[in-house]
Protein backbone atom coordinates (compact mmCIF):
# COMPACT_ATOMS: atom_id res chain seq x y z
CA UNK A 1 0.00 0.00 0.00
CA UNK A 2 1.30 3.48 -0.82
CA UNK A 3 1.20 6.57 1.39
CA UNK A 4 -1.37 8.02 -1.02
CA UNK A 5 -3.62 5.00 -0.60
CA UNK A 6 -3.16 5.11 3.16
CA UNK A 7 -4.21 8.78 3.22
CA UNK A 8 -7.50 8.26 1.36
CA UNK A 9 -9.54 7.90 4.56
CA UNK A 10 -8.30 11.29 5.74
CA UNK A 11 -9.22 12.94 2.45
CA UNK A 12 -12.62 11.27 2.31
CA UNK A 13 -13.37 12.59 5.79
CA UNK A 14 -12.34 16.09 4.68
CA UNK A 15 -14.67 15.83 1.66
CA UNK A 16 -17.51 14.79 3.94
CA UNK A 17 -16.84 17.80 6.17
CA UNK A 18 -16.95 20.07 3.12
CA UNK A 19 -20.22 18.50 1.93
CA UNK A 20 -21.74 18.83 5.41
CA UNK A 21 -20.77 22.51 5.45
CA UNK A 22 -22.44 22.93 2.04
CA UNK A 23 -25.54 21.18 3.35
CA UNK A 24 -25.72 23.55 6.35
CA UNK A 25 -25.42 26.52 3.98
CA UNK A 26 -28.25 25.18 1.82
CA UNK A 27 -30.40 24.60 4.90
CA UNK A 28 -29.80 28.19 6.01
CA UNK A 29 -30.73 29.47 2.55
CA UNK A 30 -33.88 27.37 2.50
CA UNK A 31 -34.96 28.67 5.90
CA UNK A 32 -34.24 32.29 5.07
CA UNK A 33 -35.95 32.00 1.68
CA UNK A 34 -39.11 30.36 2.98
CA UNK A 35 -42.24 31.48 1.21
CA UNK A 36 -44.13 34.30 2.84
CA UNK A 37 -47.90 34.00 2.65
CA UNK A 38 -49.39 37.42 2.02
CA UNK A 39 -52.83 36.53 0.73
CA UNK A 40 -51.97 38.18 -2.57
CA UNK A 41 -52.26 36.17 -5.77
CA UNK A 42 -49.04 34.98 -7.38
CA UNK A 43 -48.11 35.26 -11.02
CA UNK A 44 -47.79 32.17 -13.19
CA UNK A 45 -43.98 32.52 -13.37
CA UNK A 46 -43.43 31.81 -9.67
CA UNK A 47 -40.28 29.82 -8.97
CA UNK A 48 -40.12 27.50 -5.97
CA UNK A 49 -36.69 28.48 -4.65
CA UNK A 50 -37.13 26.51 -1.44
CA UNK A 51 -38.15 23.41 -3.41
CA UNK A 52 -35.04 23.73 -5.58
CA UNK A 53 -32.87 24.10 -2.48
CA UNK A 54 -34.47 21.04 -0.88
CA UNK A 55 -33.76 19.01 -4.03
CA UNK A 56 -30.14 20.17 -3.99
CA UNK A 57 -29.91 19.30 -0.29
CA UNK A 58 -31.14 15.78 -1.05
CA UNK A 59 -28.43 15.41 -3.71
CA UNK A 60 -25.73 16.58 -1.28
CA UNK A 61 -27.06 14.22 1.40
CA UNK A 62 -26.84 11.30 -1.06
CA UNK A 63 -23.21 12.22 -1.82
CA UNK A 64 -22.43 12.33 1.89
CA UNK A 65 -24.02 8.90 2.44
CA UNK A 66 -22.02 7.39 -0.43
CA UNK A 67 -18.78 8.86 0.92
CA UNK A 68 -19.58 7.58 4.41
CA UNK A 69 -19.94 4.08 2.97
CA UNK A 70 -16.58 4.44 1.20
CA UNK A 71 -15.07 5.65 4.49
CA UNK A 72 -16.27 2.53 6.27
CA UNK A 73 -14.82 0.31 3.56
CA UNK A 74 -11.54 2.26 3.59
CA UNK A 75 -11.32 2.07 7.37
CA UNK A 76 -11.82 -1.70 7.38
CA UNK A 77 -9.16 -2.07 4.69
CA UNK A 78 -6.74 0.16 6.61
CA UNK A 79 -7.30 -1.66 9.87
CA UNK A 80 -6.65 -5.01 8.19
CA UNK A 81 -3.45 -3.64 6.66
CA UNK A 82 -2.30 -2.13 9.96
CA UNK A 83 -3.06 -5.29 11.92
CA UNK A 84 -0.61 -7.10 9.62
CA UNK A 85 2.28 -4.88 10.73
CA UNK A 86 4.55 -6.82 13.10
CA UNK A 87 6.04 -3.85 14.98
CA UNK A 88 3.81 -2.31 17.67
CA UNK A 89 5.33 1.17 17.32
CA UNK A 90 4.75 1.18 13.57
CA UNK A 91 1.15 -0.02 14.06
CA UNK A 92 0.55 2.83 16.51
CA UNK A 93 2.03 5.38 14.12
CA UNK A 94 -0.12 4.11 11.25
CA UNK A 95 -3.26 4.08 13.40
CA UNK A 96 -2.75 7.62 14.70
CA UNK A 97 -1.86 9.01 11.29
CA UNK A 98 -4.03 7.14 8.82
CA UNK A 99 -7.06 6.00 10.85
CA UNK A 100 -7.36 8.88 13.31
CA UNK A 101 -6.05 11.45 10.81
CA UNK A 102 -3.60 13.13 13.18
CA UNK A 103 -0.80 15.34 11.92
CA UNK A 104 2.74 13.97 12.14
CA UNK A 105 3.36 16.36 15.05
CA UNK A 106 0.36 15.01 16.94
CA UNK A 107 1.39 11.44 16.17
CA UNK A 108 4.82 12.15 17.68
CA UNK A 109 3.16 13.70 20.75
CA UNK A 110 0.95 10.63 21.21
CA UNK A 111 3.90 8.25 20.82
CA UNK A 112 6.08 10.28 23.18
CA UNK A 113 9.51 8.99 24.25
CA UNK A 114 11.38 11.69 22.35
CA UNK A 115 9.93 10.92 18.91
CA UNK A 116 9.56 13.88 16.56
CA UNK A 117 7.26 14.48 13.64
CA UNK A 118 10.17 13.77 11.30
CA UNK A 119 11.10 10.51 13.03
CA UNK A 120 7.58 9.04 13.05
CA UNK A 121 7.10 10.03 9.41
CA UNK A 122 10.39 8.34 8.53
CA UNK A 123 9.30 5.15 10.30
CA UNK A 124 6.07 5.13 8.28
CA UNK A 125 7.81 5.90 4.98
CA UNK A 126 10.45 3.21 5.55
CA UNK A 127 7.79 0.65 6.30
CA UNK A 128 5.83 1.50 3.16
CA UNK A 129 8.98 1.37 0.99
CA UNK A 130 9.98 -2.02 2.37
CA UNK A 131 6.54 -3.58 2.17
Amino acid sequence: MTLKELSQLYYLNREIEMDQHRLRELEAKALSGAQVITGMPHGSGTVDKVGALVAEMADVWEMIEAKLQRCLQQQVSLEKYISGIDDSLTRQIFTYRFVEGLSWENVADKIGKGYTAVSVRQIACRYVRKN
